[in-house]
This record gives C-alpha cells, sequence and structure tokens, in this order.
C-alpha cells in the first residue's frame, strides 16, 4: 500500500511538537533551571528619584560611599603646612580669607591626619540610580559660570567654607576680593567674590556676553545669611502666628547672628548677573538664639511648642512664606524680562556635625545618627525634612525651587572636620567639591541646557 506522504508529515510534525513540550517541561521544572536564568534587578527601595536614563537626582548622588585612600603625591606624611593644596589636588585657592584653617592645615597637632583625609574619593554610578554624572573639569565651570550665570550663595559659615572651597576648585582661573592677606580683619557681613582671572588663558577662548564685566561681574558670590530672614521679618511672623502671645515674651536672646532681608538680597540675585541661588539653613535656629523657646523658659503662649519643638515649628512657617516670596519674585522678574534668562534656587540640605570627630580617622560606611548630638545636630534632620517637603509636596507650586538632598556623602566624613570644631568641613576632603560638583551638573544638566543663556540675551 503506498503511503501518503500528507499525512506522514504531519504525524512526523505532532511528534516533535510533542517531544519539543516534554523536554520543555523538564528542563523548567529542574531546580537549577531558575538559577541559571538573570532577572532584571529591581530599583532599590528608598532611591525616591526618577530613573531617567542619563539623569542623576539628588537622593541617587548620595547613594555612593567614599572609596580609598587614593593618595595624589608620593608623600606619606606632612611635614609642611602647604602641602594640604598638593594632598587636595588644588593648585592653589583664590580666597585668602583664614586660608590654613579652611584646608585644616593650620595646626600641626592635625596633620597625622593627612594626606588619607584628603585622598579618599566619592564613589557613585549607574547601580546606584546616577547616569550622566561627568567628571569635574574647572574649565567647563568656568564658562557655563560665565555665559550661562553666576552662582549667589547664601548661607551661614558652612556655606563661606563652601565659597571658599569654590576658589580652590576654579583656581587659577578666578580671583577673589576682598583680599585678607595684607589685614586679618574681616567683618562677616562682607561680600566675597569670585571673578574671572583676567589672566587665565580661558580669557582668549571664551565668548564674553555683552552685559559680561570681567571686572565687576562676579562668577560667584557669598554672603553671610544665618536665617534667610532678618530677626524683625521673623518676630512680625511670629506675632502673626500667635497674636495671644504674653507680653514679656522675647523671640531672640542676646546670641550673635548675621542675617538679611530676601527684600535686600533678591534684587541682588535678579540684577546681578547670577543664574543660580544656592541657600542652606539649619545650624543658627537653635534654642539658644531663638531664647524665648529655651529649655528653661516658660511656654509663651497656651498650647506653645516647646523647646526646639517651638523652634522647628516657625522654621516651617517660615520657610513656607519665604519659598513663596522667591517663587513669586522669580515668576515677577521673568515677565520684565521676557524669560530672557532662567533663574533658578537650590536649597542645599544642611549638614550636622559629628561628635568626637577628632578620635575618628576614616569615612564611614553608614551614618550613625548616635554621633550627632550637640547644638542642634540631632534635629537638623528635621529641619531637612521640612525643607524638602514644602517644596516637593506640591511641585508645581514652586517650579523653580528646587530641594537638593546631597547631605550624605558629609554625613559619612566625621574624620573630614577642621582642626577647630566638629561642625565645620575641612576644604580638599571631597564633600564640599562634591557639593559644587553635584551643583554644576544639576544646572547644567538635570534642569536641562533649555534654559537661556547670558550669551543670548
Amino acid at each position: 500500500m503506498a503511503l501518503n506522504p500528507r499525512s506522514w508529515s504531519i504525524k512526523l510534525l505532532l511528534a516533535g511538537s510533542t517531544c519539543t513540550f516534554i523536554l520543555f517541561l523538564y528542563l523548567y521544572t529542574k531546580p537549577t533551571f531558575l538559577s541559571s536564568i538573570t532577572f532584571p534587578k529591581t530599583k532599590p527601595a528608598g532611591f525616591n528619584f526618577d530613573t531617567k536614563p542619563g539623569s542623576c537626582p539628588p537622593r541617587a548622588f548620595g547613594n555612593g560611599q567614599w572609596t580609598g585612600p587614593h593618595p595624589r603625591t608620593n608623600a606619606s606624611i606632612m611635614t609642611d603646612k602647604f602641602q594640604a593644596l598638593a594632598f587636595s589636588g588644588f593648585e592653589g585657592c583664590a580666597s585668602s580669607r583664614e586660608f590654613d584653617w579652611h584646608l585644616a592645615s593650620d595646626s600641626h597637632w592635625h596633620w597625622p591626619r593627612f594626606p588619607d583625609a584628603q585622598s579618599y574619593q566619592w564613589t557613585v554610578g549607574a547601580e546606584d540610580g546616577c547616569e550622566g554624572l561627568a567628571e569635574l573639569n574647572k574649565e567647563k565651570m568656568v564658562r557655563d559660570m560665565v555665559e550661562q550665570g553666576g552662582w549667589l550663595l547664601l548661607g551661614d559659615s558652612i556655606t563661606e567654607g563652601h565659597f571658599f572651597s569654590l576658589s580652590c576648585v576654579l583656581y587659577p582661573h578666578v580671583i577673589a576680593t576682598p583680599v585678607y592677606t595684607p589685614n586679618s580683619y574681616f567683618d562677616r557681613a562682607w561680600p566675597q567674590n569670585l571673578f574671572l582671572n583676567p589672566d587665565s588663558p580661558l580669557v582668549k577662548e571664551l565668548f564674553m556676553p555683552a552685559n559680561f564685566d570681567i571686572a565687576k561681574t562676579p562668577l560667584a558670590t557669598f554672603r553671610r545669611i544665618d536665617l534667610l530672614m532678618t530677626k524683625e521679618e521673623l518676630e512680625h511672623l511670629h506675632q502673626s502666628l500667635h497674636p495671644d502671645t504674653y507680653g514679656n515674651f522675647s523671640l531672640f536672646s542676646k546670641e550673635a547672628t548675621w542675617s538679611m532681608s530676601p527684600t535686600e538680597y533678591l534684587p541682588l540675585f535678579l540684577e546681578g548677573g547670577y543664574s543660580t541661588l544656592v541657600v542652606s539653613t539649619a545650624g543658627h535656629w537653635t534654642t539658644t538664639l531663638f531664647g524665648g523657646y529655651g529649655e528653661d523658659q516658660p511656654a509663651p503662649f497656651e498650647g506653645a511648642k516647646h523647646g526646639i519643638d517651638g523652634v522647628l515649628d516657625l522654621f516651617g512657617h517660615a520657610m513656607k512664606k519665604w519659598a513663596g516670596d522667591l517663587q513669586s519674585a522669580l515668576e515677577e522678574a521673568a515677565k520684565k524680562d521676557g524669560g530672557a534668562r532662567k533663574r533658578q534656587v537650590l536649597v542645599r540640605a544642611y549638614l550636622p556635625g559629628h561628635d568626637n570627630c577628632h578620635n575618628i580617622k576614616k569615612p564611614w560606611h553608614e551614618i550613625h545618627p548616635e554621633g550627632s548630638h550637640s547644638y542642634n545636630w540631632g534635629s537638623i534632620w528635621r529641619y531637612n525634612e521640612i525643607f524638602e517637603n514644602i517644596l516637593t509636596e506640591v511641585p508645581e507650586k514652586y517650579p523653580d525651587l528646587h530641594y537638593l538632598a546631597i547631605e550624605r556623602p558629609g554625613r559619612l566624613r566625621p574624620d573630614a572636620h577642621t582642626t577647630s570644631d566638629c561642625l565645620h568641613i575641612m576644604t580638599g576632603a571631597g564633600v564640599m567639591e562634591g557639593w559644587s560638583h553635584y551643583i554644576w551638573h544639576y544646572v547644567s544638566n538635570e534642569l536641562g541646557r533649555s534654559r537661556h543663556s547670558r550669551v543670548n540675551s
């Protein structure tokens, strides 16, 4: 009998399909099968950032770790205070204010910390959720400050340290004023500026905007402003919030503080050629300065929160008013100039100190909250949380104000403080240099190059 080719082909196809199915079931149920497959990694919990490709949001930047030490020289010990520059990778520093103190080289008792304290590197990458973070390039930073607009830094002495560090990062392309060398006296309220150095080789390469004056247009300015508002403004706010405050109540003690009103520094920002305002506050919001909420003081009004809780409550109201005032001012400025220059406000999370810091010789891998209890350090996270919530709960309410939660690298560096205390950070340890690096990245990349530059204005 002759075979039917068509029926024979169908039988072979069915047999083959059956064998393939049985083989697949065997492999799939075999214990080693799942372990041999590589599944995509899920996003780690707690990052709280947008995973847009090529992006490095603030919290992602803070997810890295300190690695090293990676010495920049062959010297294994410090024998001269000027070695601090080479250990830090600096060519020099433009600012002359408290030069050795900022570099933590002013006391030979602390020299054994060198060069290790200056040799750790903040390492962060795609595995931390941070992509597109280019290497810090001071020539490109200077170019952006000239063409896009400078930075106005407002804050207390921690921000002053940031300014000094920036003067080292950008050296020799910047010069600083005032010059403190001939006279060491200084008033903390003096403005400090960084200008483009006319002798920098970049001068011949940069396209100077029409409104840029190399002798008068700062690339960066620091103003000492501890509270972001004046005492009088805060007293008025407190009275409006609590009109039933007892008559003998005094909000402030006689402790010294430096501050300015937004009505004074906003015109400087909006009209001074700056595009980025960087602020940070919390360190002076204490029960010693706000003496009316001191631990030994009676309640200022019925139902008042006591001690640091009362100060935090006022802080929240003050920062909400401050944010609203700044956003309104930015919108009004944009209407006047037709949006010719995009301006943004960056709120950098405040950094608490570390108790017993000079006995800790290397970075931590994890934050030790129990190591920060002096002054108001144990509550700094609460101030930061309040400020962040104000700006992020309804993002469209403050589109030009951005919160930078980049404090974690500093919280992991108890070994990186100046010689005199455990709050201020030494220049060159990588903490404040990391702030400058990230702010430059954030303004240039996260906010995008779509903003108008001074070149086109």
